[in-house]
């Protein structure tokens, strides 16, 4: 069984590539407002809010259990609104993976549509470990909530 892997999965969304790629690089706190149930909290631990090198520490809640996690900005491409977090320290790092990197952005798709897209890239620590497709549902209902409030907020 591989133990380095790669997961995609994309979600149509109302808002622009624009808003999400802004709210995910330089707001990440607008999650805890819009679904408090989840996210509890994203501080800047070093450098400034969107800069690539900067380290920001999300509290969050999945699957009944509070965690934490650590990531470092490593790219941001303005024009196609990506940005990628490399996971430094936390829960997914020291109960199942070796390495996590998380892959950010939102695409055109057609008659106006936009796709946001969420790109896993990780190595498990053993081949029992389990591929993080729960982890990308719940990040993808978070994108859910965060375009529906935004929706209703226009």
């Amino acid at each position: 069984m591989a133990l380095i892997g790669k997961l995609i999965m994309s979600i149509e969304i109302s808002s622009s590539g624009d808003v999400f790629h802004d709210i995910i690089r330089h707001k990440p706190h607008h999650f805890a407002n819009v679904s408090p149930d989840k996210i509890h909290g994203c501080d800047i631990l070093e450098g400034q809010p969107g800069a690539v090198g900067s380290v920001m520490c999300w509290h969050y809640t999945h699957d009944g259990k509070r965690n934490m996690l650590k990531e470092v900005i490593e790219e941001v491409d303005e024009t196609n609104h990506k940005i990628v977090l490399k996971a430094i320290e936390g829960d997914l790092l020291n109960d199942l993976y070796k390495s996590f990197k998380i892959i950010f952005h939102v695409e055109p798709h057609g008659d106006g549509r936009q796709m946001a897209t969420f790109t896993f890239e990780f190595e498990k620590l053993n081949p029992s470990v389990p591929y993080p497709t729960a982890f990308m549902d719940y990040e993808m209902e978070l994108i859910k909530e965060m375009d529906a409030h935004h929706m209703t907020s226009k």
